[in-house]
């Protein structure tokens, strides 16, 4: 929310711009300072005393890319679903706000984090209020199956979501076309139709994209006949999903070779489901562990949807320990497991890393873990396969003194499709950089939390703006940092 800037805080901040910019500042100082003036003030900003290690326990509730689209799935329910360990976070709320606005009602349950929605009154939405919603997550394109199946029509405004590349909406647009929907552009955005309703089509992915898989299955659950699809993603979630809809009554069979099908069936039901833990979550506070030389437990953090990361994580020099839930543990209420990463204490070594899709590295995994590097000795690569623009914000850490090269070549162990497209998708990190304070930008939520990390790490106090982009996938993170000992308040 914007605010009217104090007298004060306004005269601070232009005193203190020709310390930080100076009088001819470099051509990195300038970028950084005229984007710095080119954000409007908020109250939204978080002055980070770096230099502490992190410390303590938190938990982590279901993972952000499954709850979204699994309160997406109760649409095709006649029934009420039950959601339960739901994290409170903005896209959910946007989901449950989407939700209402479609004649779904959504309620608190009686356990913390469980949510109730009733699907029984489904009805349209006009496409203003839905663009009200869309600068805010591109979640409504998988609202279209559903919908389709319970209006016979659907809006698709304007997506919003990360600034990390195009991620283009053509295959979801040319596969609810192959299901019989009818699509017409409009200014606002796209209008659809299925006047002969939704039909099972054979279908396949040029890249095994997630948001590509869900919408094939969200519309495939119950349209008429049988759906092949080919080349799909097979991410824990998109497994968690195929869960949820197969408790609703879907019959869906993932075949090897990343082959699903899908048969489809007239009705589907609500259902009851506590999803898998967030691992991207999880991974960034094992990051912040190491970055800050210090100890984190994750209670509800999984081993085997992580089991890529920790191998890199011990690779690194990163200790971990992973509890399994059946064991009590002594000083821990109830007998929730979880894993505890910590700095060995050692130097850190550099590894070469290349993105990928599961079972590889997690493209969201990367932001954090390249924090963590520039405080190892050696060259580190990370090489970015899955999204073409991820690396922008490499620019705010070499402006803390970390020493970060990008490049257009693929540098990982195999060429990749952005290889010869002129986009910068590889960098070189030598370590270990003495990391000191900035002030700092938030571009989008996955590199708002290595900018955290690296105010953190940091010596000197950190002004970072736009810090209420990171309550998109981070659940309560202001609280979970005073919990393990951060120095932070609101500026």
């Amino acid at each position: 929310m914007s605010v009217t800037v104090t007298q004060g805080y306004a005269a601070g901040a232009a005193a203190a711009a020709p310390d930080r910019c100076g009088s001819t500042p470099s051509p990195l100082r300038a970028r950084r300072c005229a984007r710095l003036s080119e954000v409007a003030l908020t109250d939204d900003v978080l002055a980070v005393h770096g230099g502490t290690p992190l410390s303590g326990q938190i938990r982590v509730r279901g993972a952000k890319n499954l709850v979204s689209k699994a309160m997406v799935a109760a649409l095709l329910g006649e029934t009420p679903s039950r959601l339960f360990d739901v994290p409170r976070i903005r896209d959910v709320e946007v989901v449950r706000g989407l939700l209402g606005l479609h004649g779904v009602k959504v309620s608190d349950g009686a356990d913390d984090g469980e949510i109730v929605m009733d699907p029984t009154n489904v009805e349209s939405a006009s496409s203003d209020e839905i663009n009200v919603h869309a600068g805010s997550s591109r979640i409504p394109i998988l609202f279209c199956g559903p919908l389709l199946h319970r209006l016979g029509h659907a809006f698709i405004p304007d997506l919003g979501g990360c600034h990390i590349g195009p991620r283009p909406i053509d295959f979801h647009i040319q596969a609810l076309r192959q299901f019989g929907a009818i699509v017409d552009k409009t200014p606002e955005g796209m209008h659809l139709t299925a006047p002969n309703g939704l039909h099972g089509t054979k279908l396949e992915l040029p890249y095994p994209s997630v948001g590509a898989t869900e919408q094939v299955l969200l519309t495939a659950a119950r349209a008429e006949g049988v759906t092949e699809l080919r080349n799909a993603a097979i991410e824990p979630e998109i497994m968690d999903l195929i869960c949820v809809l197969q408790k609703m009554g879907a019959i869906i069979t993932v075949h090897t070779d990343r082959v699903i099908e899908i048969q489809g069936v007239p009705k589907l039901h609500g259902y009851n489901h506590k999803p898998i833990p967030d691992r991207i979550e999880a991974a960034s506070w094992a990051a912040a562990a190491l970055a800050t030389r210090g100890e984190i437990e994750v209670l509800g953090a999984q081993q085997a949807d992580m089991m890529t990361f920790l191998n890199v994580f011990r690779s690194i020099g990163g200790q971990f320990e992973v509890t399994d839930a059946r064991v009590a543990r002594p000083g821990v209420t109830g007998v929730e497991g979880g894993i505890k990463f910590w700095h060995p204490g050692d130097e850190l070594q550099a590894v070469a890393l290349e993105t990928d899709v599961h079972p590889g590295f997690m493209t969201d995994w990367q932001q954090p873990l390249v924090v963590a590097l520039t405080q190892a000795r050696g060259l580190s690569i990370m090489h970015e396969t899955v999204y073409e623009q991820r690396l922008g914000y490499t620019e705010a850490l070499n402006s803390m003194g970390a020493t970060i090269q990008v490049y257009r070549d693929c540098l990982g162990g195999t060429p990749c499709r952005f290889g010869r497209r002129n986009f910068k998708h590889s960098a070189v990190i030598a370590g270990p950089s003495k990391l000191h304070a900035a002030d700092l930008v938030i571009p989008d939520l996955r590199a708002g939390f290595s900018h955290l990390i690296a105010a953190l790490a940091a010596e000197g106090t950190s002004r970072v703006y736009g810090v209420d982009l990171i309550n998109r996938g981070y659940e309560d993170f202001e609280n979970k940092l005073a919990a393990l000992g951060a120095h932070v308040e609101r500026i």
